[in-house]
């Protein structure tokens, strides 16, 4: 025999398989091979859709805080006269001033009347969150309430002389600061942060939420309003959100107390429609409210940022409905002209003092009053734990 007898011929292993392509190589090889491949590729595949994910998350999250305007202006002016502001009493109450304006600067605004190059206050409402977010108070400012106006800065950057006059000039005046510190004297209340919201803003942001239901006694016709809606329940796009929160003359008795009466329920309306689940559960229709709300908002620079507004929503995410209440500052008739107002006192008093000190404020509800106009009248020594102010919550049903 031959030396080379028993070696394997060239090209075969000692177990007489052929080798394939490639030296080394077999089934389970190849298979352990092919699944380093898709392994790697599909890590490759996650691994980028997730840069993907997370650049349109950053994306949005850009969009959404580049909507946010941050009133440096004010805050400037703020800054000027600290020393002579209120002090905050309660850590971690807060009080944020909300002011709608009537600005008519744009084309969606100029919709509604011409554009003087000023605006005013269309409605301020001075929201208390008490420490611990048990409960949130909102309460109504008149437009019409005579009161003191410090001097403010103007936007041409003179000042104004102090004036007393009715509220909502303030705003014409100096801008948001000076409203802030005409509210913070009158109330003797801190205001730590404020929000200004346009009409387009509003629009946009009942549009965001696909309507706000609310509950007519009787059919709208108004020409000026641009409202034409039936009795009973109806569900408000924007525009006729506007038109309703804003009519005077052929709703209620065309008082501006029945108007704000009217904006209180429908931002009670507003708040349960905004907690349900159908839009905090759901992105698709959550980014839509986030982008609406987002843009039509001016803040202070602290609550410019989705940080600052998401610290200010989660701690009210834990507020029953029935613990959001709306009322208006005590008022009545002012002496020198019926058309305005004047502080009611003591009550309006009391109603800081409660607010200043983060003490509980009851209001007494529509279905409430009902109930006690049907009942005599409560013994003189009855006393209340706590003052009661006309008003509604959040949780109460409009059409009930």
């Amino acid at each position: 025999m031959s030396d080379t007898a028993g070696t394997p011929p060239e090209g075969h292993r000692a177990s007489g398989r052929p080798l394939g392509p490639g030296a080394g190589s077999s089934p389970s090889g190849r298979g352990r091979a092919l699944r380093r491949r898709w392994v790697w590729g599909t890590g490759l595949g996650v691994s980028l859709a997730l840069v993907g994910a997370a650049a349109a998350g950053w994306a949005v999250y850009m969009k959404l805080e580049g909507n946010i305007t941050p009133d440096e202006a004010a805050a400037a002016e703020l800054a000027r006269y600290e020393k002579d502001r209120p002090t905050a009493l309660v850590k971690d109450a807060l009080n944020i001033l909300l002011i709608g304006s009537d600005s008519r600067a744009g084309a969606e605004n100029r919709r509604y009347g011409r554009d003087p190059g000023t605006e005013r206050s269309d409605t301020v409402i001075l929201l208390h969150l008490s420490a611990g977010r048990r409960n949130a108070t909102a309460v109504s400012i008149p437009r019409d309430l005579m009161v003191d106006v410090p001097d403010c800065r103007r936007p041409d950057g003179a000042r104004s002389a102090p004036m007393f006059t009715q509220f909502n000039a303030a705003f014409e005046v100096g801008g948001s600061a000076c409203t802030i510190r005409t509210v913070e004297k009158l109330t003797d209340i801190r205001v730590d942060h404020h929000v200004v919201v346009d009409f387009e803003g509003f629009k946009e942001m009942v549009d965001a939420v696909d309507g706000v239901e609310v509950c007519l006694s009787a059919p709208i016709d108004d020409e000026d309003a641009h409202l034409h809606l039936p009795a009973g329940r109806v569900t408000l796009d924007g525009e006729q959100a506007l038109g309703y929160v804003r009519a005077r003359k052929s709703l209620g008795d065309g008082s501006d107390t029945g108007r704000i009466e009217r904006q209180q329920r429908f931002l009670g309306a507003l708040v349960n429609k905004v907690r349900s689940n159908e839009i905090l559960l759901n992105p698709v229709k959550l980014y839509p409210v986030l982008d609406a709300a987002t843009s039509s908002l001016t803040t202070d620079p602290e609550l410019a940022s989705l940080r600052g507004l998401y610290e200010l929503v989660r701690g009210l995410r834990g507020v029953p409905t029935e613990g959001v209440q709306f009322l208006t500052v005590p008022r009545e008739s002012y002496a020198g002209d019926v058309n305005r107002d004047q502080l009611a006192q003591p009550a309006a008093g009391e109603l800081f003092e409660r607010l200043r000190k983060d003490q509980p404020v009851r209001v007494n509800t529509h279905g409430e009053r009902k109930a006690t106009e049907k009942e005599t009248t409560a013994p003189a020594d009855s006393a209340s734990p706590a003052p009661t102010f006309s008003g509604n919550t959040a949780a109460e049903d409009t059409c009930a």
